[in-house]
């Protein structure tokens, strides 16, 4: 119910507020004329303590409004003795002493005393009691809330896998993801990338260009619960001129996995992930694939693997036949014999008979094959007397690879694999990372570069957050033109509205995860809280790239970056219609803040110039032309450049200057990155390795992080 309105006197007698300069309400010109009917003595009391809290900055919480029904009665009856005693005496000069504000409200309520003919002290000392202990809750409240820790539960750790699986084009990797998928309950139906009219697209693969092509693109997150634990699949681009987005993804797992093609073993583009596998020291599974066609001998692949690579096999699987006449597998590890017959329908899982080994008559009848039968045996035998028992520990280490065999087209094997990888595959592994503690914080620069930051592990039990970003996305929702953060969580509990750090931003400066999704594709939904292992989406408004750190705690940490590749193929970028130029504009900088492609310019050239787009291979300038006129309407040229090679130059541009001054830069084109940064291009590794040799000063570096965040 909403009081009358308060009329103005403007004589200061008829105001039972002082006209001092100390009080609250200033009554030097008007005062206000409150009715005696009007004062209820909880309201007043109420303003009273805002008005004061406000001022003096004394911390009223929930507790405090909780004490109000008790609290404010007793506050109400010292004020309404006072005020009483003040129109009675009518002493209206004098200072309010419960309302002074250059006083402290404990010192106003204190000479509230001197005032109170019949009050009690008691009721004074009362107000003081409440309001210190409510001051007293409120900062120990603060100093738990602010050292809380977000150690994530043991069992949702142990119960995380993730891997990321790796091939050379065309060896079935997509197809492999999709019946991960529909084992484990993901999805009803897999999809295929060669598709006929019956089949749906698959879910790895959701952009147009993926889809037009048969060819993945663009790495993609998939999780799914399966027997109690969440498996969270990484599927990676095959194509060698998506390398980097491969690299970034492999920066993210736990887990590799390995398809090699059952016909062709090893290729060019499956060696170079190895070794990619390799430095990262990733547990490696090796699946070998298309069974269900003519194939090498397993021992042939065995020998391929172990020569090339120098990582010994351990066949958790064995094959029986090959092509038309491959009749399932053999698990070494239960002697349990899986024969496979083939779904009646195109996508769904195959029906499998299981036969232990010694049933050597139902067996042998089920085979119906007496060759395939007898080597089936002999080669049991000579695996059990020659290969070397299975050890994870050699596993863990990159030593030794589980070897399994199957058909993903036909769904042969694929649903063991997923078994025995949620069994052996390991749980979400930590990372080593750079600490700096609260003290070097607070340290000026020039201090703190004395005082570099420690290394530090950070395991998935750590007490704080820590995560992060290995991939940027630009439109997963076109209609919505949403940009998204791929985050790995490394240690503790993520809650959604959590403040976070950021490893290029200052100390001092903290994001609000109010918004983060868990990723199948390009579908997503919201999620509360996530653990270590698991892959979420956050809205990015572009303060993050790939390789920052996000965490929480007072130590500053920073996982190791994630380094852009060194680009070979440059082309100059134009947009035809000048009409679109805003979207094109729009586009291009989502693109390059995706790490799509590179972007380069000449010298001093703040934007107004041509745009040097600058890749790993050619099919990145095709996608990004493609999506520029897919997700954004516009059309766009390439002029190619004849430069094959980039080196960054960390000398900075006076060592740039110096060099060319000297007549070093001859043959190359000097530019600058999105940061600008000089770059220097060259037709030739042997002009960039000449010039590393000869110019030291120049620092050139074959890749590039993003710097530092100054605001």
């Amino acid at each position: 119910m909403r009081s009358k309105p308060l009329s103005y006197r403007t004589n200061r007698d008829d105001c039972c507020f002082s006209s001092s300069d100390q009080c609250l309400v200033n009554c030097k010109r008007k005062s206000w004329k409150i009715h005696k009917t009007m004062i209820i003595p909880n309201i007043m009391t109420t303003l009273m303590v805002m008005i004061s809290a406000m001022l003096f900055q004394i911390s009223f919480t929930a507790e405090a409004f909780q004490m109000a029904p008790t609290l404010l009665p007793r506050a109400g009856k010292i004020w309404n003795k006072s005020r009483n005693d003040h129109e009675s005496t009518g002493i209206h000069s004098k200072r309010h002493p419960i309302i002074s504000h250059s006083r402290s409200f404990e010192k106003c309520i204190r000479q509230s005393k001197n005032l109170i003919k019949d009050g009690t002290e008691s009721d004074d000392h009362f107000i003081l009691r409440q309001t210190s202990d409510v001051s007293s809750t409120t900062a120990e409240d603060r100093t738990t809330n602010t050292s809380t820790s977000s150690t994530a539960p043991s069992l949702e750790i142990e119960r995380r896998r993730n891997l990321a699986i790796i091939s050379h084009p065309d060896s079935g990797k997509t197809t492999m993801t999709e019946k991960l998928l529909l084992y484990g309950g993901a999805i009803q139906q897999a999809g295929a990338v060669r598709q006929k009219a019956e089949q749906r697209s698959t879910a790895s693969d959701f952009m147009e260009m993926e889809k037009e092509r048969g060819i993945s693109i663009s790495s993609t997150v998939m999780n799914f619960d399966y027997n109690g634990l969440r498996v969270n699949i990484l599927d990676t681009p095959g194509h060698q001129d998506f390398s980097e987005d491969t690299y970034r993804a492999l920066a993210a797992a736990d887990n590799a996995v390995m398809l090699l093609d059952a016909a062709k073993g090893l290729e060019p583009q499956t060696r170079k992930l190895f070794e990619v596998c390799r430095l990262r020291n990733l547990p490696l599974f090796t699946f070998v694939n298309k069974m269900d066609r003519p194939a090498l001998s397993p021992y042939d692949i065995m020998d391929q693997i172990e020569e090339e690579f120098g990582l010994e096999t351990h066949p958790i699987f064995w094959p029986i036949g090959d092509g038309e006449r491959f009749k399932g597998i053999l698990d070494r590890t239960t002697d349990i014999v899986h024969l496979y017959q083939k779904p009646l329908k195109r996508g769904a899982k195959a029906e499998v008979i299981e036969v232990h080994l010694h049933e050597e008559d139902k067996l042998q009848s089920l085979i119906n094959d007496e060759e395939l039968y007898n080597k089936l045996i002999e080669d049991s035998e000579i695996l059990k007397e020659l290969i070397n028992p299975f050890d994870m520990n050699r596993v863990m280490e990159a030593n030794q690879s589980p070897l399994f065999f199957g058909s993903a087209m036909t769904n042969f094997g694929v649903q063991l694999f997923l078994d025995k990888f949620c069994e052996i595959g390991t749980k979400p592994l930590g990372r080593e990372a750079s600490v700096t503690s609260e003290q070097q914080l607070k340290k000026k620069n020039s201090e703190s570069e004395n005082d570099p930051a420690s290394q530090a592990f950070i395991g998935p039990e750590h007490q704080d957050f820590t995560g992060f970003v290995f991939k940027t996305q630009a439109n997963l929702d076109p209609k919505h033109r949403d940009r998204l953060a791929y985050v790995r969580i490394v240690s503790g509990k993520f809650e959604k509205g959590m403040k976070v750090g950021h490893s290029r931003s200052k100390a001092n400066k903290k994001y609000n995860l109010a918004q983060a999704q868990a990723l199948f594709g390009n579908d997503r939904e919201s999620v509360q809280v996530a653990y270590p292992g698991d892959v979420i989406g956050i809205n990015n408004p572009g303060n993050f790239a790939i390789g920052d750190t996000l965490f929480t705690g007072t130590q500053k940490v920073a996982f190791p970056g994630i380094p852009s590749f060194s680009p070979e193929k440059f082309a100059y970028i134009r947009n035809p219609n000048p009409s679109s130029y805003k979207s094109f504009q729009k586009g291009i900088d989502q693109l390059l803040a995706e790490g799509a492609v590179q972007a380069l310019r000449q010298r001093n050239d703040d934007g107004g110039g041509p745009l040097i787009l600058a890749a790993v291979g050619q099919l990145q300038f095709e996608v990004v032309q493609a999506r520029l006129k897919n997700e954004y309407n516009v059309e766009s040229t390439l002029e190619p450049i004849g430069f094959t090679l980039a080196r960054w130059a960390d000398g900075g541009w006076e060592a740039i200057d110096a060099a060319d001054a000297d007549g070093k830069l001859f043959g190359t084109m000097i530019v600058q990155d999105r940061w600008k940064r000089p770059v220097l291009l060259f037709r030739n590794d042997w002009k960039a390795s000449d010039l590393d040799s000869d110019v030291k000063v120049l620092q050139l570096k074959p890749w590039s992080k993003p710097p530092s965040i100054e605001s």
